[in-house]
């Protein structure tokens, strides 16, 4: 039988999507109250050209059957909100725990519509904050570093001798330094290769900016894995916002100011050291379901599919 002819027998006969109590609004929002545990998380994924919905998920259920309890097309929060509103006052209690990133519409829409529920600021985003603005650094010496070059080709070109770049001991240029290092700035040193702890080495040697830059984020994660109670991180964290402001890393200083400006829900981690990692997980399911079906061209079809599997 013909893919498109068999897809079209399921829809319309052999599946249940025409009778779907949830279809005249799916395109829009889909919920399953029963789903709701003590333990929930708040993330937004993308379905289908860039349209974001908001996705609440039961992390008990551990990403398999019972693990969407809300899908609301956009992250507004009065849209989101007064969907998830909808859901019984006496269930929306039973929250203890939400995780969420650091967007203020997930904070406004967890206090309105679960004011019951403690809030934890996942560790991976607080983490990808610092990495970035390693990253921000590491970008901007890489531009000073083209340009640099630009120069040096045009002014041999004038004195009409060709150009020979400097290269260091490992075969790279200053700008293929920049570029090819990357990847390593994520990592701990433990986990490089021999040819990213050679370019590591020349890094740090030539900027000396850029290696405080990332043993400053590196400090950061072993605060998380290291500490145990929520008073032992707070005074390593105030450890490390004095290295930060003696650095005078602008790009640090932003990190710093926004780890104060959410601490509260930030060191609520260590309480029981819950993390978005469901949510993201669960958004990765979905794009590999997405995937699999080469795109989203009906989203309540899609979304009737997904519920199948997962709500």
């Amino acid at each position: 039988m013909d893919a498109k002819q068999l897809e079209s027998q399921y829809k319309n006969h052999l599946s249940n999507y025409r009778e779907w109590d949830q279809l005249p609004h799916a395109q829009d929002w889909i919920l399953f109250e029963k789903n709701i545990g003590a333990y929930v998380g708040l993330d937004e994924t993308s379905l289908s050209r860039g349209e974001l919905y908001t996705i609440l998920i039961n992390k008990g259920a551990k990403g398999r059957k019972g693990s969407i309890i809300a899908m609301i097309k956009g992250t507004d929060v009065k849209t989101v909100s007064d969907v998830l509103l909808k859901l019984s006052r006496k269930r929306r209690f039973q929250v203890r725990e939400i995780t969420l990133d650091m967007a203020s519409n997930m904070n406004q829409i967890a206090r309105v519509c679960f004011p019951g529920a403690k809030q934890v600021i996942d560790r991976f985003h607080v983490q990808q904050l610092a990495f970035e603005a390693v990253q921000e650094m590491r970008i901007k010496a890489r531009w000073e570093a083209m340009d640099k070059e630009n120069i040096e080709i045009s002014y041999a070109k004038a004195c009409g001798i060709q150009y020979k770049p400097s290269v260091f001991e490992n075969g790279d240029t200053n700008k293929q330094l920049l570029a090819r290092s990357r990847y390593l700035l994520f990592k701990k040193e433990t986990v490089w290769s021999s040819s990213q702890s050679k370019r590591a080495t020349i890094l740090f040697r030539e900027y000396p900016d850029i290696k405080k830059a990332y043993y400053l984020s590196m400090w950061l994660g072993l605060i998380y894995h290291q500490s145990k109670h929520a008073d032992i991180a707070l005074t390593k964290l105030a450890h490390w916002y004095d290295e930060v402001d003696n650095s005078g890393f602008l790009s640090f200083g932003t990190v710093a100011r926004t780890i104060q400006t959410h601490y509260l829900r930030i060191v609520a981690f260590f309480r029981n050291r819950a993390t978005n990692a469901a949510s993201e997980s669960f958004n990765a399911k979905i794009k590999q379901f997405r995937a699999q079906l080469r795109g989203v061209r009906d989203i309540s079809f899609f979304l009737f599919r997904l519920s199948k599997i997962y709500a």
